[in-house]
């Protein structure tokens, strides 16, 4: 029998200002792109925990939801566990073999800022 209950909740990380940056940067890009990644993410809450190729460990901490979007792209959605939450933390089109340092610092900075607001 298939389990249909959420393990880990998905829930954006919010800045001080309220603002919400992974939210901002799904509904930059198209629809269909947001409903591949909005899938993936689904996927990862009901099967956690859940690998490749749908998420990954990237360090202590720190995962990765991977899609496969429109036109040969792909996309990570950064994220940190804090009890049964998913924070998604960080959004990005990857344009490398390796996640570049610098999207990782980012969600690692927001990290500890949802940590802070535990």
């Amino acid at each position: 029998m298939i389990d249909k209950t959420k393990k880990i909740f998905a829930q954006f990380y919010k800045l001080d200002s309220g603002k919400e940056p992974v939210r901002e940067w799904l509904l930059k890009l198209d629809r269909g792109d947001r409903q591949i990644i909005g899938k993936d993410i689904q996927k990862v809450e009901f099967g956690w925990p859940i690998g490749m190729p749908y998420s990954r460990k990237l360090e202590k901490g720190l995962w990765e939801v991977r899609s496969d979007i429109s036109n040969g792209r792909i996309a990570r959605v950064l994220f940190c566990l804090q009890d049964s939450q998913m924070i998604l933390l960080h959004g990005f089109i990857k344009k490398t073999q390796t996640t570049p340092d610098k999207e990782k610092d980012i969600a690692r900075k927001r990290m500890k800022g949802a940590k802070k607001n535990d």
